[in-house]
C-alpha cells in the first residue's frame, strides 16, 4: 500500500474543534449500521471537504479506523488544498471505476494514524456514468468491511447528480450548510433529494458562524471555563474539609 501526506492540514480553533468532536461523537451513536457516510451540501463553498477531513482526522484519534473517499470526481481540489503528497502519479477512483486499477491500487495510507485516502483520480465529464456502475458500490462496501467508517466526500446535491447516485449507496448523509447562504427552499429541496434515494439524513452542519462581537468570545470562553472552575473548587474545597476532619 501507497503512502501519502497531507502537508496543508490548517489548525482549528478552540470552538470549531470542539464542534468537530461534537459531532464526530454523535457520529458513532448514530448506529453500528451508519459506517458509509456521505458528506455534501447544498452548493459549492460551504466547507463540505474542510468537514470531511477533519471528521477524517477526528474520528482516528478517537481509535477507529477511517477512509476517506474523495467521491467529487469532476472538481476535486483535496489533493492542492490540502497539499497531498505521494508518489509521482496518484491514481483513484476514477481509475478504479473505469477498470484501471485494483482496489489496492487506490487506497493510500495517510500520514495520520488509522486514516486512508482515497482520491479522486482523474478527473472526468462522465462521472455519473461511472458512480451508477456496479463497481462503485462493490468499493464501499469492501471498504466499510475493512474499516470502522467510510466517509465520502461528495459534491453538492444542489449542483449536479451524483451526489444523490453516491447517496443510494450510503447509510446516512450529513449536509455541510453555510450560514447566511443558503435559502430555506434550496435546503428543503437538497433533503428531498437525498431523502428519494433512500439513505438517512443524519444531520445538518451549520458551517462558517462566526462569532458577532469580542465580547461575544468573552462570554463563550469565560462560561465554559467558570463551569470547569466551578467543579474544581467544589473538589478542592471538600478536600480540604476532609483533611481538617482527619487532623
Amino acid at each position: 500500500m501507497s503512502k501519502i501526506q497531507f502537508t496543508h492540514f490548517n489548525p482549528l480553533d478552540y470552538a470549531t474543534q470542539e464542534a468537530i468532536n461534537t459531532l464526530c461523537t454523535n457520529l458513532t451513536f448514530s448506529g453500528a449500521d451508519k459506517k458509509k457516510i456521505m458528506i455534501t451540501s447544498c452548493q459549492s463553498h460551504e466547507g463540505k471537504s474542510m468537514l470531511s477531513m477533519n471528521i477524517m482526522r477526528t474520528m482516528s484519534k478517537l481509535g477507529k479506523t477511517v477512509v476517506l473517499i474523495d467521491g467529487d470526481l469532476r472538481r476535486s481540489q483535496i489533493i492542492s488544498k490540502y497539499g497531498v503528497r505521494g508518489p509521482e502519479k496518484i491514481i483513484g477512483m476514477s481509475h478504479y471505476l473505469a477498470g484501471q486499477a485494483t482496489l489496492n491500487d487506490i487506497v493510500y495510507e495517510t500520514d495520520i494514524p488509522n486514516a486512508y485516502f482515497v482520491p479522486a483520480g482523474h478527473l472526468v465529464s462522465n462521472s455519473l456514468a461511472l458512480l451508477s456502475a456496479k463497481l462503485f458500490p462493490q468499493l464501499l462496501d469492501e471498504l466499510a468491511a475493512a474499516a470502522d467508517y467510510v466517509i465520502v466526500d461528495a459534491p453538492p446535491v444542489g449542483m449536479i447528480i451524483d451526489a444523490a447516485e453516491i447517496a443510494k449507496h450510503c447509510d446516512g448523509t450529513v449536509i455541510a450548510c453555510q450560514y447566511n447562504a443558503v435559502d430555506r427552499k434550496a435546503l428543503a429541496s437538497v433533503k428531498l433529494q437525498i431523502e428519494q434515494t433512500g439513505c438517512e439524513i443524519l444531520g445538518v452542519v451549520l458551517n462558517q458562524v462566526s462569532f458577532d462581537t469580542t465580547a461575544s468570545k468573552r462570554y463563550y470562553y469565560k462560561s465554559y471555563y467558570y463551569k470547569y472552575d466551578q467543579k474544581y473548587y467544589r473538589a478542592d474545597r471538600k478536600h480540604a474539609e476532609s483533611a481538617a476532619e482527619d487532623k
